[in-house]
């Protein structure tokens, strides 16, 4: 019987105690309020007697934590005593988080910068309200300039289904529409759409200039289609653009991220010029396929090139010890960030190392716990901190987690699988029954399980974080949707070619463990892009020594 195990490797105890201690003056720092116990239902009835401003953000702040500020009309209150303190830079920071504005929101910020004197920003708010209208009665959006300059504006306020509109009904669309449009799909999560707009573009015979296939190689990197990269990249080499800064950093990340580190190092190697960016996105190349020493020795040759780091770069360095067991590593790089590099951890940088220590469940609920009170509203932490609790047992505290997420509002995001077959995307969530292959689909997982159990495979229900029995556990494991994805992609593609799935989310322990038994029983090379990295499968080991 063939078994795997699951490396872990604990931080040394000088690491453990650096690390404390650059975390709690990190969290002492931040003005947002601490989360040591699970807070009470705060109300508005403290307003009124809010004399001065620290008061105001004092309330606000209970708003964000017990989630009420979620509520338009809180908000509004809100909102409208900040203008009236004269503290216009939170209140536009509070109207920026506001994604459902009505005409009230715009006419306290108005009305606040108008009290203020700050004639300048009225205009620009009222010129926002106003300018669609103002064009369409003047006629004006039958120039084209103007038109695309209303695209760019409604793509900037991720109101894409405007910016579509716009862009329809414009008369002639010039290299600058398509440019903007292609960007505004790929910013708004439809990089598919955006690459159909690139092929209709060059069929209508508009040819691309150096700014429209940087926007085109970001979307086709946010797909992460391998023959759609190459396709590219090799449109690119064919129309001769030189590998500038921006564009030779935008196909390092595409082809790192579409599955070829080997194509990435071939852009890297043949820019002329490269700036910070550049080698952050090289080292971060190597993080997330799990080259950790390669990511090091990169560092290092960055340094010896006389380019200082930046937040990004430790970003991907932490990355990069996290994904290849490099704890002490991680730790000492995090350790010398702001002393020697003068590089101030922000909440990325704390996430990247709660990652890096996940084996010490007492060290990572602490990070973990700092970082809900750096950021009460992200959904994130809430995961990794009920994810933490859950794979102790600690039932009784996922329960808590839960119930804040439920009391805030904050939702989870659904975990969701995609696999390209024949240039189409299949989609799969978790126990999914849509696909018109669905009774092949679970017939097949059927029979590769049974296959598996013979070989050794023994399905690990702790990465079910309910508290329910274990036969439900079961039910839920064996129906993932990376595991429907790789059943579907055995029914769907010939044999002993590579299956390549892609994941929102990153891919839990079980499935990790399932996919090294597939790649052994098939003898197929199967590669999951999930989350946080590339997995590379074959013969029963995983290209990531089951560190992620």
């Amino acid at each position: 019987m063939l078994k795997f195990t699951v490396k872990i490797l604990a931080p040394s105890n000088h690491g453990r105690r650096r690390f404390l201690s650059v975390l709690e003056s990190a969290a002492h720092s931040q003005i947002q309020p601490p989360i040591s116990e699970f807070p009470k239902k705060s109300n508005l009835s403290s307003l009124p007697t809010c004399k001065n401003i620290s008061q105001l953000r004092k309330l606000h702040c209970e708003l964000i934590v017990n989630g009420s500020i979620s509520e338009l009309s809180t908000a509004n209150k809100i909102l409208h005593s900040y203008t009236l303190h004269a503290d216009l830079e939170s209140a536009y920071a509070l109207f920026s988080d506001i994604t459902a504005k009505n005409s009230y929101f715009w006419s306290v910020m108005i009305g606040g910068f108008a009290r203020a004197g700050d004639f300048s920003a009225v205009a620009e708010f009222l010129g926002t309200i106003l300018l669609h209208g103002f064009v369409y009665k003047r006629g004006f959006s039958s120039y084209t300039f103007v038109a695309a300059a209303l695209v760019d504006m409604y793509a900037k306020c991720k109101v894409i289904g405007d910016a579509g509109k716009v862009f329809v009904e414009m008369p002639e669309r010039d290299l600058v529409s398509w440019t903007v449009m292609i960007g505004a799909c790929t910013e708004c999560g439809s990089a598919e759409e955006g690459l159909e707009l690139f092929d209709r573009m060059r069929e209508g015979g508009i040819a691309p200039d150096k700014v429209a296939m940087v926007n085109v190689v970001n979307a086709s990197a946010k797909l992460g289609s391998m023959r759609r990269a190459r396709d590219v990249g090799d449109y690119v080499k064919m129309m001769g653009f030189s590998l500038d800064v921006i564009l030779g950093t935008a196909l390092i990340d595409m082809f790192a991220r579409c599955g070829s580190l080997e194509l990435a190092r071939e852009v890297f190697d043949g820019m002329r010029e490269r700036n910070v960016v550049s080698w952050s996105t090289m080292i971060a190349a190597y993080g997330y396929h799990g080259e950790g020493r390669e990511a090091l020795d990169l560092f290092g040759m960055m340094l010896g090139n006389g380019v200082l780091p930046n937040n990004i770069t430790f970003v991907s360095l932490f990355h990069a010890c996290s994904h290849s067991g490099l704890v002490d590593e991680g730790l000492e790089i995090f350790s010398r960030m702001q002393e020697k590099y003068r590089v101030r951890p922000d909440v990325k940088h704390f996430t990247c190392v709660v990652d890096l220590i996940h084996g010490d469940v007492e060290l990572a609920e602490k990070a973990a716990t700092s970082l809900l009170e750096l950021q009460p509203r992200n959904a994130g932490h809430y995961i990794l901190l009920s994810n933490i609790y859950a794979k102790a047992g600690r039932w009784k505290e996922v329960a808590k987690v839960r119930e804040l997420m439920t009391r805030q509002r904050i939702k989870k995001i659904p975990g969701w699988t995609w696999i390209e077959v024949d240039d189409k995307i299949h989609k799969f969530g978790v126990g999914d029954h849509t696909h018109d292959r669905s009774r092949e689909i679970y017939e097949q997982l059927k029979q590769l399980r049974e296959k598996l159990e013979l070989a050794g495979y023994v399905p690990d229900t702790n990465f079910v974080l309910h508290d329910i029995d274990d036969e439900l556990k079961l039910d839920i494991l064996h129906t993932h949707s990376e595991k429907l994805a790789i059943a579907f992609g055995l029914i769907a593609t010939p044999e002993a070619t590579p299956i390549r799935i892609t994941k929102n989310l990153r891919v839990c322990g079980d499935c990790h463990t399932f996919i090294k038994f597939v790649s052994l029983i098939t003898k197929r090379l199967l590669v999951v892009r999930d989350a946080n990295r590339f997995h590379h499968f074959n013969d029963g080991a995983c290209s990531c020594s089951d560190y992620w």
